[in-house]
């Protein structure tokens, strides 16, 4: 009996130790885990904290650490060589400031003031003044938007003579341009001055409708949205069928897209999430093109049939989408992603530990490469391939092996940093392979910032038609700023000469409304203040 029990006991003690074993396990586990969400839960509060209250810059404002050479790290190849001058003594010229530019072919309105004859006279001999100089102050004179009604009267001509003594008389009309809506009053200027203040200057419809009636005009928005898409469809449209012709004939996009919420799209409720795809030329194009197309969704369908006649590299982010296009496009991955990834996890630590941190070393990483490409910017293709293979190379090399070898959490930002780093490598390696190819996808999302801003406004397209003819809007008009023009000017003098196309007077070919064209004419271009002529690229020169 005494050896059962005892045999007895010893077996619940075992049950028991190993029990407590396993609760001492769980309980590590389970804070481990907490101390994990408790690490998160503090980088998410210290993230939200840093874009409300703090600077939204993503430049680092720590020291740099000592991992390059300061030589090397201040250095700028695009710097001129400083030259010896010698310093006069001088009085210093109040003038405008230099930010502060006006074109020199601007109208100037001179007001002359002059004393009246009777007080030319001098106050302390009374005789007659004369001139002696003249002094000049200068003042910007804005001139508000005014409507005019331009009634076309066409002039019927016939002849007398038959008249008098034939049974058919001829008859003949003066030329006139056609409308650009027929049936409609809506001139080339308002339905191009309606454009742009919709998808430049970001104005809804609902606003500008009451800025017309402020004017004494009563039109509705539904008349405005009518007329857009009415010019969209007919001349529009034609022409951003060539700009995407043209587009697919270079060999280096970058491509991006955003959300945008359709109320009335079929077989979706009017919460659901539509896309606005963007697909543009790179830095090194002549003329640039920018692209924005309306779809339904985010599948990877979309780019694959908008770029089905392109053979290159597409520079775009780590979506999977991109990563699933045919092998005759090439994906280039964006470091500024990797960068903001990266700078958020810096963001979440105290700021006496965001110098010497793991995230720190990786943004100077980043930084390091970004600051060689500012050092190649005016190189030829050619010559910055070869630059990136002896500086970005080995500094790139060095960095994802440092990536690999860094135990990050995996929750933690740092840790899904480093996932993508590792995950988009073979993307992130591409950019040194072609000089014609970027660091980073930036020059997408700028273009993709004006329809961002003007859905801020606007906040949502009734149909996928008005998308349709928002995308179309915004293709023109970004397209234009990129090229220098005037999107007013420019969608006006579109809208006079697609209508009467082939015309004596008027353009001949759908290819001559594209940026780049010949054809555009002076006024449509913006005037360029001295000394604010853009820089030559090596490319760029004949």
């Amino acid at each position: 009996m005494r050896v059962l029990w005892y045999n007895t006991f010893m077996k619940t003690q075992e049950n028991t130790i190993e029990n407590l074993i396993e609760n001492i396990r769980e309980l590590k586990a389970e804070n481990e885990q907490l101390k994990q969400q408790n690490q998160w839960l503090m980088e998410q509060f210290r993230l939200l904290k840093h874009k409300q209250y703090s600077a939204s810059s993503e430049n680092s404002n720590f020291e740099q650490m000592n991992l390059f050479n300061e030589a090397e790290a201040t250095s700028d190849l695009t710097a001129p060589e400083p030259t010896l001058t010698e310093v006069k003594s001088h009085y210093r010229k109040r003038t405008r400031l230099t930010t502060d530019k006006l074109p020199e072919e601007m109208p100037v309105e001179v007001i002359e003031h002059e004393l009246p004859e009777l007080e030319r006279t001098c106050p302390d001999c009374s005789g007659e003044l004369h001139t002696m100089g003249s002094e000049t102050r200068e003042e910007l004179k804005i001139i508000p938007a005014r409507a005019v009604l331009v009634r076309h009267v066409r002039r019927v001509y016939a002849c007398r003579r038959c008249e008098n003594t034939s049974d058919h008389v001829p008859i003949v009309k003066a030329d006139m341009p056609e409308p650009v809506i027929k049936g409609g009053f809506a001139s080339p200027d308002t339905i191009a001055h309606i454009a742009t203040q919709k998808f430049m200057m970001a104005s809804p419809l609902y606003r500008q409708e009451q800025e017309w009636k402020q004017n004494g005009i009563n039109l509705s928005r539904q008349t405005m949205s009518n007329w857009l898409i009415k010019a969209s469809e007919d001349w529009l449209e034609p022409i951003y069928e060539a700009m995407k012709h043209r587009l697919c004939e270079h060999e280096v996009l970058h491509g991006d897209e955003t959300v945008l919420q359709v109320l009335k799209e079929p077989g979706k409720t009017a919460q659901s999430k539509s896309y606005m795809w963007l697909f543009r030329t790179s830095g090194e194009a002549k003329h640039q093109i920018v692209l924005y197309e309306y779809q339904p969704d985010r599948k990877h369908i979309h780019p694959e049939k908008f770029l089905k006649n392109f053979s290159g590299y597409l520079h775009a982010d780590g979506y999977d989408g991109y990563h699933k296009l045919p092998d005759n496009i090439t994906v280039v991955g964006c470091w500024a992603h990797l960068r903001r990834k990266l700078f958020d996890a810096l963001k979440t630590l105290p700021k006496d530990k965001q110098p010497n941190s793991h995230a720190a070393k990786g943004v100077d990483y980043c930084d390091k490469l970004f600051h060689f490409e500012k050092q190649f910017t005016l190189l030829t293709s050619e010559n910055r391939c070869k630059e990136r293979g002896r500086l970005s190379k080995p500094l790139m090399d060095e960095f994802f092996n440092w990536i690999e070898h860094l135990n990050a959490l995996p929750n933690t930002l740092l840790g899904k940093a480093a996932h993508y780093a590792k995950s988009q490598r073979k993307y992130l390696e591409r950019y040194i392979l072609d000089g014609r190819l970027e660091i980073s996808n930036n020059r997408a999302e700028r273009s993709i910032k004006p329809f961002v801003i003007g859905r801020k406004n606007w906040l949502f397209s009734n149909t996928p038609t008005g998308a349709r003819a928002s995308s179309v809007y915004y293709s023109l008009i970004v397209s234009a700023i990129e090229n220098g023009l005037n999107p007013f000017e420019y969608l006006s003098w579109i809208f006079t000469h697609a209508p009467n196309i082939g015309k004596p007077g008027y353009v001949s070919a759908i290819e001559d409304f594209l940026p780049g064209s010949t054809k555009i004419p002076p006024k449509v271009f913006v005037p360029r203040p001295k000394g604010t002529e853009p820089k030559k690229y090596a490319w760029e020169e004949d």
